[in-house]
């Protein structure tokens, strides 16, 4: 069995949704979510989960329009995603996270959390349902 550990990051204007694979790649664990105060301070956060968890692959939630077409935000991403490239020397994948935040804000809802809990933790959690849909699929089909 082809195991690999993947780093799941959740980029929002404000904050970045971080979750885990487990060392079997099968189930998604929420870590913890990086304040997006400037460039320099990002990256050294991310490299300390790098550093941690050792994954050997990063996935980050590609943020399409309902249509399927690239916006300004999955622009966004995809040059971040080039910029993690060429600083970590790592695979970075992206997977369609249309939807995911609305999934983890009713999740939170329905689990009957306050507005500032919710608030604290929706974009780990948007994190964590991104990085299962592409576990699910990742096992499904084995060319991931």
């Amino acid at each position: 069995m082809n195991t690999i550990r993947i780093l799941c990051l959740d980029i929002g204007e404000k904050n970045i949704g971080v979750a885990i694979s487990d060392p079997l790649g099968m189930t998604a664990q929420g870590l913890g979510v990086i304040n997006r105060k400037n460039r320099k301070d990002t990256l050294f956060q991310i490299n300390a989960y790098l550093e941690k968890y050792n994954p050997e692959e990063i996935l980050l939630g590609l943020p399409l329009n309902m249509n399927g077409t690239i916006g300004p935000k999955a622009q966004e991403v995809i040059l971040f995603k080039n910029m993690l490239e060429n600083k970590f020397n790592l695979p970075v994948k992206t997977w369609d996270e249309r939807l995911t935040t609305v999934a983890a804000h009713k999740t939170l809802l329905k689990a009957d959390t306050s507005r500032s809990k919710r608030k604290k933790v929706v974009d780990k959690l948007a994190a964590v349902i991104i990085l299962e849909g592409y576990l699910q699929v990742r096992e499904s089909d084995k060319t991931l």
